[in-house]
């Protein structure tokens, strides 16, 4: 059995439980909920939780679709729901009756996305409630539709550069005997890549869906710790290299990042936030089909 908070000792990213949560739930933390769909926080979600969307993080930047806002669009949003980056903030979401729908909204990743975008601007200690608001209604777990009173912060935004590479590092990068490279989204994507102007993956990167790290009922519920070590045992991921992830636009990988880096401990990780949606926008780069990384 897994003990939360996972991992245990000091860890930017923890996952906690529902057990946990429920013992702490009037303790000093903050709780950000990031349904994709207000009208489901609206409906009903935890004491206190204040809504955050996803949707503010990212807009079209140099031609490509889905990047970063610039640091001093975001700080105001940060500041004004009370962020605090060393007050315990805990993430989650949930599929909820207007969350769900074919184009992947509601499909889990709010919470990853969420929890990696507030550690690589500065916040320092964030909690992902393993399982969602699906567990937690699974286990009893009650809900509001009170909204929540706080307090504007001061937040400041610090860029942690340290958890990705841009587009010229990771060219430069990616084929070092000491690199290994990840591609998190589905293995259709890998195969074919029917989305993107070109097919297939970036040369020499492993498939690594991050929906194969869920449990099939639950998409924001970890599988057993024995089955994540038979899933990334196979690769052979020794402690000198370096771990570069990558997918679409650079969403699905913050699943396997903070898996990686947090959950497994693994020091040296990376994601590449462009994703194939910036390497493809370049004609000259290459694109490999099949179930091979080349």
């Amino acid at each position: 059995m897994r003990t939360y908070p996972h991992p245990p000792g000091e860890s930017k990213v923890k996952w906690i439980s529902t057990e946990w949560l429920a013992d702490h739930l009037y303790d000093d933390l903050m709780i950000l909920d990031v349904q994709p769909n207000v009208h489901d926080y609206v409906m009903g979600h935890l004491p206190g939780a204040i809504y955050l969307n996803e949707g503010l993080l990212r807009s079209a930047w140099k031609g490509l679709p889905a990047m970063y806002v610039p640091p001093e669009s975001l700080q105001p949003v940060f500041s004004r729901i009370g962020l605090d980056p060393n007050r315990i903030v805990v993430i989650y979401s949930a599929s909820g009756r207007y969350s769900k729908c074919t184009a992947g909204l509601g499909d889990g990743l709010e919470q990853t996305m969420m929890a990696y975008s507030l550690i690589r601007f500065g916040h320092n200690k964030v909690c992902i409630l393993d399982g969602g608001l699906e567990k937690w209604k699974e286990e009893g777990g009650g809900l509001t539709k009170v909204f929540p009173k706080w307090e504007p912060s001061d937040f400041k935004i610090q860029i942690c550069r340290d958890y990705f590479v841009e587009y010229d590092q990771f060219c430069r990068q990616r084929e070092q005997k000491d690199v290994m490279v990840f591609d998190a989204r589905p293995f259709d994507s890998y195969k074919e890549g029917g989305l993107w102007i070109k097919n297939g993956h970036i040369p020499g990167a492993f498939s690594l869906p991050w929906r194969t790290l869920m449990t099939k009922e639950n998409a924001k519920l970890l599988k057993s710790d024995e089955e994540l070590q038979q899933l990334v045992g196979k690769f052979k991921i020794t402690p000198d290299k370096t771990v570069l992830v990558y997918c679409g636009t650079g969403r699905e990988a913050t699943n396997e990042f903070l898996f990686f880096k947090f959950y497994l401990g693994h020091d040296k990780v990376k994601i590449y936030e462009g994703s194939f949606t910036e390497w493809t926008s370049y004609p000259e780069n290459p694109t490999i089909t099949g179930e091979n990384p080349y």
